[in-house]
């Protein structure tokens, strides 16, 4: 996880590597990545005064043999990186979602691209939950690679070109690994979180690409149930904005922690001594 200049091996239950130093902050990826996929937009941060932590979900990456559903990763990440801002993309969004919603005195702020807080219709969810089965069988039949250009050839991911060393950092998972993801965290066993949202009070920032309607709509809803919401559009992107857009994620990234942290701040100048 570490082969990467400037970056160390950290420490926990799930594999992760660190760089940088500052206020932490801990990015966490989505299905058929790794935590290598988010290195592109943690390195800008790590150059603005950063501590930026990436970290392998279980399924994936160097954590390709640990199998837990979105609790449990949750647990394990906040066992791994501790109290920090946490920016999650799809699926890494929805574990940060649950962290923060059972240790929010772990997560100082907590950003959200292309993430949702579940599906609320039961029918609907139980529908996902057998389209997430059949998925993770397919992966059994046809293997990783034929998986993942099917998997990008998505509507979804219109616009997204996967290079040569995105793609061999993908094909380090594997079929039981990623299977177990879906079966164990996918969308479908997700309990919806809508109803916690409002109690969530750390800074929320929820993104979204321009391209991506749906998730753009949800980034909205997301943004105006919690306290302090805010939420982003990314220009030039569809649902895997990081990915399209790495330099303008991170610039949005970057603006929010320091009116965030500006607000946090000035509310503490106000406070009678």
């Amino acid at each position: 996880m570490a082969e990467r200049a400037d970056w160390r091996p950290l420490a926990g239950p799930l594999a992760a590597a660190v760089r940088g130093a500052g206020p932490r902050v801990v990015f966490v990826h989505g299905f058929t990545q790794t935590g290598r996929s988010w290195m592109p937009v943690a390195e800008r941060i790590a150059l603005r005064g950063h501590e930026v932590v990436v970290v392998d979900l279980p399924g994936h990456g160097d954590s390709g043999a640990v199998r837990a559903d979105l609790r449990s990763t949750a647990e394990l990440i906040a066992a791994t990186a501790g109290t920090a801002t946490y920016v999650g993309y799809s699926l890494g969004g929805r574990v940060a979602l649950h962290l923060a919603a059972m240790y929010p005195h772990h997560v100082q702020r907590l950003a959200l691209v292309g993430a949702t807080a579940g599906i609320v219709d039961d029918a609907e969810r139980a529908e996902r939950r057998a389209t997430d089965e059949q998925l993770a069988q397919r992966i059994g039949e046809i293997g990783v690679e034929a998986f993942l250009t099917a998997w990008t050839a998505q509507p979804l991911f219109a616009g997204l070109e996967l290079d040569e060393a995105d793609l061999a950092d993908r094909l380090r998972n594997t079929a039981a690994g990623l299977a177990s993801s879906l079966r164990l965290a996918g969308t479908g066993t997700q309990v919806p979180l809508w109803d916690s949202l409002q109690c969530l009070n750390m800074p929320v920032l929820a993104m979204a690409g321009e391209h991506d309607q749906k998730f753009a709509a949800i980034a909205e809803r997301i943004a105006a149930s919690v306290v302090d919401g805010s939420v982003e559009r990314v220009i030039g992107a569809g649902h895997a904005a990081h990915l399209q857009q790495p330099a303008q994620v991170a610039a949005r990234l970057e603006l929010w922690l320091r009116k965030t942290r500006v607000a946090a701040l000035s509310r503490s100048a106000r406070r009678p001594a």
